[in-house]
C-alpha cells in the first residue's frame, strides 16, 4: 500500500481487501468529475471515490456498521486528505 498523500484506488483495492476479504469489489476514482467542488485538488485524482463492495463480515449488520467498516478500513487515507467515498453495500 502506498503512503503518499495522493490514494489510488489501487491502494484503497489493496486496504479493503486486507481489511475485510470481499467477495465482491470494485473501487472506482471519480475525483475528476468534482473539479472545483469542495475537496477536489489541482490533480483531478485522489480525493473522491466509489465503493462497491460485499464482505461476509458484514452478515447482520446494519447499513451503518458496515460503512463504518469500510471507513475504518481506509482511515489512513482519510487521514491523509481523501475527501470523499460514496460506498455502495452490495
Amino acid at each position: 500500500m502506498r503512503t503518499a498523500s495522493l490514494p489510488t484506488a489501487a491502494d484503497l483495492e489493496a486496504a479493503l481487501r486486507e481489511a475485510l476479504a470481499p467477495t465482491q469489489l470494485e473501487v472506482i476514482d471519480e475525483s475528476s468529475a468534482h473539479a472545483g467542488h469542495a475537496g477536489a485538488n489541482a490533480q483531478g485524482r485522489g480525493s473522491h471515490f466509489r465503493v462497491r463492495i460485499a464482505s461476509p463480515l458484514f452478515a447482520g449488520k446494519p447499513r451503518v456498521a458496515r460503512h463504518r467498516l469500510v471507513y475504518d478500513a481506509l482511515q489512513v487515507f482519510i487521514a491523509q486528505g481523501l475527501h470523499a467515498i460514496a460506498i455502495e453495500v452490495l
